[in-house]
């Protein structure tokens, strides 16, 4: 039987973290799986209370459960990263690695679900399920990806341009069976462990955001599919470690990997034309919500923030190549030679 690790990533969530785990340690019945919890350099004691939970409670005897520490806090992906080389107990490979959030609880059933999707559709890389919240309402979390349309289509929030331009809407229509996406919220979603030996980990100049799409898109590139899994459920609370329902104002790393996803991608070209797109759709929209007296979508000052940013980015370094002076790289190329 094919081997599944399960990774489930904790930042100064414990409670929630544990919670969520016995609920995959219920759907991981059958399968050959082990789980492993990452702290990612919580700083609040988090790490202690997983371990020493995990060693004593009752629910975890008998489970091949490992907590382990990140060491540095690099974001989501890094985190995950952490987990993901970590690997199996025995130091080997597993064949399929299925990422939770802390804040998620698969229905008993829906990681199996994913396992056995991708076993039967090898065209398929990456599966992710359906996602509703406490009270049952279903999530976002299938999308197209990003480009300049729909960077004007979003922040435009406009009828006839939203009509026009339906199919580069980000978010799709709340699929009500299973196909295939562009990308997925990573929330809930197992991915072979041979596409990720072929096209890498998550990036990790990403900290938060667009990490999950920019690794979708690379598979996609590669020639793998990402298949949206309508009977594999989880509950998702949501924003639980990021505070993102509470943002008073758009946090720069945000801001970063919107750019950086961008720029890496498509170019810088194309990503200063997709701020452009989303300047003129938010100019729109703020002439429609002034006139019409709309409430406003968007945390304060998000379109001023969002264009300087970007303009900054166009003369600075790309996100996670820093620009070396002359003299530096000459001393490097020495010391390499040498």
């Amino acid at each position: 039987m094919p081997r599944l690790l399960v990774v489930s990533l904790n930042y100064r969530t414990a409670p929630m973290t544990l919670r969520s785990v016995q609920a995959a340690l219920r759907a991981m019945q059958g399968l050959d799986a082990e789980l492993l919890i990452v702290d990612n350099d919580s700083g609040d004691g988090s790490f202690e209370v997983l371990r020493d939970t995990v060693a004593s409670a009752d629910w975890a005897q008998g489970h091949n459960i490992r907590v382990i520490q990140s060491g540095h806090n690099g974001g989501f992906g890094a985190g995950n990263n952490v987990g993901i080389r970590a690997g199996m107990s025995d130091g080997s490979k597993p064949d399929y690695v299925y990422i939770l959030n802390s804040d998620a609880f698969p229905a008993p059933d829906a990681i199996r679900k994913l396992y056995d999707h991708l076993e039967t559709h090898p065209k398929a890389g990456f599966a992710g399920s359906y996602i509703h919240g406490e009270d049952g309402s279903p999530h976002m979390t299938a999308f197209r990806f990003p480009s300049a349309l729909s960077e004007l289509e979003g922040a435009a929030r406009f009828g006839p341009i939203s009509r026009l331009l339906k199919a580069r809407k980000v978010p799709i229509d709340m699929p009500d069976q299973t196909q295939r996406v562009d990308w997925l919220a990573g929330a809930s979603m197992m991915m072979r462990q041979s596409v990720l030996d072929q096209i890498g980990l998550f990036d990790e100049t990403f900290f938060l955001y667009f990490e999950e799409t920019d690794l979708c898109l690379r598979a996609a590139r590669a020639g793998h599919e990402t298949h949206y899994v309508r009977d594999s459920e989880v509950m998702h609370i949501g924003s639980v470690s990021t505070g993102m329902k509470v943002w008073t104002r758009i946090p720069s790393f945000w801001l970063d990997s919107r750019w950086h996803y961008f720029t890496k991608n498509h170019g810088r070209a194309y990503a200063l034309l997709a701020t452009l797109m989303h300047a003129l759709g938010g100019i729109l929209w703020r002439v429609r919500r002034a006139v019409q007296r709309k409430t406003p979508a968007d945390p304060p000052h998000f379109l001023r923030d969002l264009v300087l940013h970007d303009l900054r980015a166009m003369v600075r370094p790309l996100p996670g190549k820093p620009r070396v002076p002359r003299p530096a790289m000459a001393a490097a190329a020495r010391t390499k030679v040498e």
